[in-house]
């Protein structure tokens, strides 16, 4: 029960905030959810509720989308993906570095655990910076910013920041802007979720849960929905700095759990 309310509740917080600050779900679901799962399987769970939730909001505020952005971003972001859901694979294969006792519990580190965990720390870092809200590319670069983008997705989830980052100065209003980005998340996440899919088919993600697995992802996902749908009635009102830093701040610390094998 514990798992369900902890995913539930950080699942409907998250996506809430991800309609204001573009990103958010993912950064926040994917480490709860390696509390419960291995990271891999963490990612890919975390790749199937970020999909349906961007595919509801796409129903909420998807005809605000900027087709010339979604091309420009969203095609190259989409190709990107793969490379990073693969290397995902390829890391996940690997041996366990060491083993260690921590607290009476058995911690592995392992080498998807901290690329991982390395990439965690630096969107925590990003999230703690003052300047971080003032960083933005112009609009020459935004091919350029879907790839790396994608690439990150593919490899650990964390796009919604870099795509932020680069989508912030296309010329945007505010509901173009998440229309945009909620159209290029889904042409991101359909792309990764084809590179991971033979796990979740072969029943890994529900083996990791004990029999709970999609359990748990079906709770995710409706809570993302509640939180997606209750944020869009916010949208005009709400920022998002304080929040930010709070983000920032946990992140930090499951960087370090992550890393150190203690999840």
């Amino acid at each position: 029960m514990t798992a369900y309310v902890v995913v539930g509740v950080t699942a409907f917080v998250a996506a809430g905030l991800t309609l204001f600050a573009g990103f958010g779900l993912g950064t926040l679901l994917l480490p709860v959810l390696a509390l419960f799962f291995p990271v891999e399987v963490a990612v890919a769970a975390t790749a199937v509720v970020h999909l349906l939730n961007n595919l509801f909001k796409l129903t909420l505020i998807g005809k605000d989308a900027k087709a010339r952005v979604v091309l420009a971003f969203g095609i190259p972001a989409a190709a990107s993906a793969m490379l990073g859901a693969w290397l995902l694979t390829m890391l996940s294969g690997l041996p366990v570095l060491l083993r260690y006792d921590l607290g009476g519990r058995q911690a592995e580190i392992t080498p998807v655990k901290l690329v991982i965990a390395a990439l965690i720390f630096g969107f925590a870092v990003a999230d703690l910076w003052p300047g971080a809200s003032r960083v933005a590319f112009g609009p020459r670069l935004i091919p350029v910013g879907g790839l790396i983008s994608g690439l990150f997705g593919g490899l650990s989830g964390h796009q919604g920041a870099l795509r932020s980052v680069f989508l912030i100065k296309a010329g945007l209003t505010k509901r173009q802007f998440v229309g945009t980005s909620a159209t290029c998340a889904v042409l991101v996440d359909v792309s990764r979720i084809a590179v991971y899919g033979a796990g979740l088919v072969t029943g890994t993600f529900a083996a990791a849960g004990e029999g709970g697995g999609y359990a748990l992802l079906a709770v995710g996902t409706a809570c993302a929905f509640a939180g997606s749908f209750v944020g869009t009635r916010l949208l005009e009102k709400v920022t998002v700095i304080t929040l930010q830093r709070a983000v920032g701040t946990m992140l930090l610390v499951v960087a370090i759990a992550l890393g150190s094998g203690w999840i």
